[in-house]
Formats: structure tokens, sequence, C-alpha cells
């Protein structure tokens, strides 16, 4: 299992922050749907996470044709950071 560095900042917690693999350089950004306007940029993929009441949208920074599993686990341990074990991962707005 790769090791991510994950950062978020004190005052968005829990729900913005950035996923980093330091192998591939790829980065996602975490976006609360709620809080903040979330447009997606072409070149990019974009996820979006359920979890009860909470929306996330998730999108690449400098994709260059990683594997989507690469993108999957790195969401799935934000979400396993943040305690949301219930999130389910959609590839459309859910």
């Amino acid at each position: 299992m790769s090791n991510y560095l994950i950062s978020i900042s004190s005052h968005d917690m829990p729900k913005a922050g950035t996923i980093h693999d330091p192998r591939s350089n790829l980065k996602v950004k975490a976006f609360n749907v709620l809080k903040s306007r979330f447009r997606p940029r072409k070149g990019e993929v974009s996820f979006f996470v359920t979890a009860g009441n909470n929306t996330l949208a998730f999108e690449t920074e400098g994709y260059k044709r990683h594997r989507q599993l690469l993108i999957l686990q790195m969401i799935s341990r934000y979400c396993m950071y943040l305690g949301l074990i219930e999130a389910q991962i959609h590839s459309t707005w859910p």
C-alpha cells in the first residue's frame, strides 16, 4: 500500500485539502461542495463522494494519464483519514 501525504488547513477542517502521491507527483484536491463553488477543469479527472450529509468533490491536479485506481485509492485514504467510513465514490454528480 502506498503512502500519501494529506494536507488539510486547520480552518478548513475537515473537508478541504490536498492529497499528494510522492511517487507519481499527482495531486488530488478536495472541495466541500456545500461551502465552495466547484467547477471541473478541462483535462483533469473529477470524482464525488457522498457520506451521510457530506458531499465532497475531488479533482486531480497535474493529471497525465494516471491510472484511475491510483486516484480512487488516494480518495479512499482521504475519506478514511476523515473518518467517513460509509463514503461512496461516484464518477458523476450524485
